[in-house]
């Protein structure tokens, strides 16, 4: 696994971004990003310093309170999403975001990895101005410096309603450890990762 090594290569931030969007007395912060699967998401944040809590959900589309079942249809709009907590003492969403890119495919639209459709899209979803600024930027900057050919497809956008998923998808990394690495494995997310990023990936 790179994570050590992601995680130490993007705790640097880029030059000339804010560097947290709280201020110093807030406690916690939220962020929100998807990318494909959400138990691999939730998996992927869940080690990274600062981050207090993660939960599975859906968010960008036209129902409220939406079901798996109907999320999985590709009726509703929505994408997997994963909602993250955070100390922006400890981690600032700058990072946050810079650590995303390198736990997706940023150059497929509507897939990720074996999974196909609007439901498994990229997309950071900005809870404020302030993060919608930083998560451009670093889209515009990452299409300057991303080391493959393939133009970023990600979406970056004003966040909506964000609604949990069942309990059963929470943690789900947890709760079956050899299915999730099953899945993981056999959708060839790491591998593709990888391939994308080398040393940087971060899984």
């Amino acid at each position: 696994m790179a994570v050590a090594i992601a995680a130490a290569a993007l705790w640097a931030p880029s030059a000339g971004l804010a560097q947290t969007t709280a201020s110093p007395a807030a406690a916690t912060a939220k962020a929100v990003f998807a990318g494909g699967c959400f138990w691999c998401v939730e998996s992927d944040f869940d080690k990274v310093p600062g981050v207090l809590s993660t939960t599975s959900g859906y968010t960008g589309g036209r129902t409220a309170n939406p079901s798996y079942e109907q999320v999985s249809s590709h009726s509703t709009g929505h994408a997997e999403a994963v909602e993250v907590l955070f100390d922006p003492a400890k981690v600032s969403y700058q990072q946050l975001v810079e650590y995303y890119w390198r736990t997706i495919d940023p150059t497929t639209k509507d897939q990720q990895f074996c999974d196909r459709g609007s439901p498994y899209r990229t997309a950071i979803f900005a809870q404020n101005a302030e993060q919608l600024r930083i998560a451009t930027a670093s889209r515009a900057a990452l299409d300057k410096s991303k080391p493959f050919k393939e133009p970023v497809v990600t979406d970056v956008v004003m966040g909506g309603a964000f609604y949990p998923a069942e309990e059963y998808h929470q943690d789900y990394y947890k709760k079956n450890p050899l299915r999730y690495k099953y899945y993981r494995t056999s959708c060839g997310r790491d591998a593709r990762l990888q391939q994308l990023w080398g040393d940087k990936a971060a899984h």
